[in-house]
Formats: C-alpha cells, structure tokens, sequence
C-alpha cells in the first residue's frame, strides 16, 4: 500500500546563509515544526519524496523557519525551494468536535442556508482569531468566509458540504 502524505507547509525561500528556510504554513499545528520531528519533502507535492529532521525551529516577521539536520549552509537548502513539506498520513492527531483538518475542508462544496450554491473552498487562510475559508466562485472571483460559528451553520466532511448564513455584505 502507497504511503498517503497530507501538505503542512511550503518552503518559499532559504533565510541567511546557515541553512535555514522559510515556511509558508499549510497547517494550525506549529508542533508539526518541532525539533526531532520528522516532515516529508517534495518537489510539488507528489513524486520523489526526501525525509527530513527537524533541527531548529523559530517565528520570524510571522514566517516559520525552519532548519534541517544534514543541510548546514544556503548551499543545501537552495534545491529546496517551492517544495512541499508533509507529513504521513497516520501521524495526524485527533481532533475534537467541530475541529477539521484543511485537507478535510478543501475541496468542499459550500451553499447558503437557502439551498444556494457560492463555490468551492479553495484555500484557508489563518491570520489571526479565526480561520478564513477562500471560496472560489469561478464567475464572481473568491469570497472570504470566516469560520465563525455565526456563519458556518454545518460541515459535512463525508459528503463534502458547507452550509453557512452569510451576514450582509458577505457575498457582495
């Protein structure tokens, strides 16, 4: 059986020049990032996989940084760049209720409580208090749906659905 790997993160770029590279975080679990953990990279999400160790890890201007054992200079870490960083499958923790994974909520379809179709949850973005789930609308570009218990009345993972009460202005 094929090992299934779920993204945590996406290295956009090294950071000085002792091997460090900086994250754009694809997950809510910074322990994902500990020392000793072990992640998984990928050149774009499939294919050839390399196991890495964690050996350091720090927030800088709100981008995780992250350093691997066996990648001491700029000059290892350089061929690591816009790969996928990920994790197995079955190392994922449980949640409790109402708590989703992203790759849980990506790719499900979201209508309003009056039986309306917006989109497909696209992205999620976590830039503060609460989550924010980038619906694509195809003809009317994205909406931004915060995952607010005002707003979001029901998440179906199995069947792939979102029913929200948009608030006024939200869909504008």
């Amino acid at each position: 059986m094929e090992t299934e790997y779920l993204n945590v993160g996406r290295i956009i770029n090294t950071h000085g020049i002792k091997g460090e590279v900086k994250i754009k975080r694809i997950t809510d679990f910074e322990e994902r990032f500990r020392e000793g953990n072990i992640l998984y990279w990928s050149p774009g999400g499939t294919g050839e996989v390399t196991r890495l160790i964690v050996e350091a890890h720090r927030i800088h201007k709100g981008f995780d940084l992250l350093k691997f054992q066996g990648y001491p200079t700029i000059n290892e870490v350089e061929p690591l760049k816009n790969g996928i960083l990920m994790i197995h499958k079955e190392d994922t923790t449980p949640l409790g209720a109402e708590e989703y994974y992203f790759h849980e909520i990506i790719g499900c379809h979201v209508y309003t409580t009056a039986g309306h179709y917006v989109g497909e949850v696209k992205e999620i973005m976590t830039p503060g208090a609460n989550d924010v789930w980038v619906i694509d609308r195809k003809e009317e570009g994205d909406a931004l749906i915060p995952y607010i218990e005002e707003v979001v009345v029901q998440v179906d993972v199995s069947k792939k659905t979102i029913i929200i009460e948009p608030m006024e202005g939200l869909l504008d």
